[in-house]
């Protein structure tokens, strides 16, 4: 009987320690899981999606059109995504902002490619530590293989411009004209290690709709007169406080504007000319008038007004001289009557 509790009293014991030996390889495993099921999805809450609602671009438009335009963070107008270049307290520009949330996992970014433009699928995901090592930005490695990047590491005074995709569209359903950002790439600005030449690296796409609820909880500098002054980021987005010069549209040849111009100058005139037609649009959708068209093209209508507006001229004096003549008949036989004699006749008494 003895020998007996004993045995089960060892047995037990193994038993215990099988399963202790073997629940950190199961956390392990566990951790493991949740990290990938999290690297793809943004963790936010729905509180935090209802207390920040976002509007999508309907895809069932009468009309619409893609523009991708190029910020440079040099110029006052776009200062406020440029700082502060490094990190004050909570106060931080928008690389600064985006890439935490990166590094941290908390919002996806997609993968620049060679054509320049933005794929949101879930192959095409940007891996950060991937990301880092391209870009030989320094990180460590913290509790549960957490990836740490001192705030003298983040390259945000490297990031001189950004990329922004708009979409310009009328909601037939609303009978609303909207502009919006859809997204944004950071540029990185870096100059050789031999040479002073300064090369563009195209970073990553972030798809708007997927950040604007977090970009709403951060706030930048708005003003140089008014330091007090601030705006939320997705505000900035939203009111369209940025500037700049289009590069790039979605168009059947699929070539960008350097492409297919000669020259800085054709560059310019094509800019002006883009921006010119998004104002006609807009200013003519409820009140369309007729629009201007080539000597080229309209030429035959130019003839043809210039001959019906002779026609008319004509037609309107013969009608003057038509009047002119009954009108002169007519006073022509009053005159005549009133210079004949009266003849009256009086009738005698019988």
């Amino acid at each position: 009987m003895k020998l007996s509790n004993k045995l089960f009293v060892v047995t037990a014991i193994l038993l215990m320690g099988q399963y202790a030996l073997a629940q950190p390889p199961a956390r392990k495993r566990d951790k493991a899981k949740e990290k990938t099921e999290t690297t793809h999805t943004v963790p936010m809450s729905e509180r935090a999606k209802s207390q920040y609602p976002t509007t999508t671009a309907p895809t069932d438009v009468v009309w619409k059109r893609d523009i991708y335009r190029i910020l440079d963070l040099t110029k006052e107008k776009n200062a406020s995504l440029y700082y502060p270049v490094e990190q004050m307290g909570d106060n931080m520009n928008l690389f600064t902002y985006i890439f935490r949330l990166i590094v941290d996992k908390s919002i996806n970014a997609y993968k620049y490619n060679f054509d320049g433009y933005e794929y949101f699928t879930p192959e095409n995901i940007e891996n950060p530590e991937d990301m880092l090592k391209n870009y030989r930005i320094y990180y460590e490695f913290g509790e549960d293989s957490a990836l740490i990047v001192n705030a003298s590491d983040v390259p945000s005074g490297e990031v001189l411009s950004y990329y922004i995709k708009e979409s310009y569209y009328f909601d037939q359903r609303t009978s609303t004209y909207n502009q919006r950002v859809t997204a944004i790439c950071p540029v990185l600005h870096r100059q050789g290690e031999f040479t002073s030449e300064v090369t563009k690296y195209p970073m990553f796409w972030l798809n708007y709709d997927e950040i604007a609820p977090l970009l709403a909880r951060q706030n930048v500098m708005s003003s140089s007169y008014n330091n007090v002054s601030a705006m939320s980021l997705n505000d900035y987005f939203t009111k369209h406080s940025y500037e700049g010069e289009i590069y790039k549209t979605v168009n059947l040849r699929n070539l960008a504007l350097n492409q297919y111009c000669k020259d800085s100058t054709e560059i310019k005139n094509e800019q002006t000319r883009i921006e010119k037609q998004l104002n006609d649009f807009h200013s003519n959708l409820w009140n369309p008038v007729r629009p201007e068209t080539n000597d080229s093209i309209s030429g035959d209508s130019a003839v043809t007004d210039e001959k019906e507006s002779k026609k008319s001229v004509t037609r309107r004096q013969k009608k003057e001289t038509k009047e002119k003549k009954v009108k002169k008949s007519s006073s022509s036989g009053s005159s005549k009557s009133s210079s004949s004699p009266r003849v009256s006749v009086r009738r005698q008494r019988r």
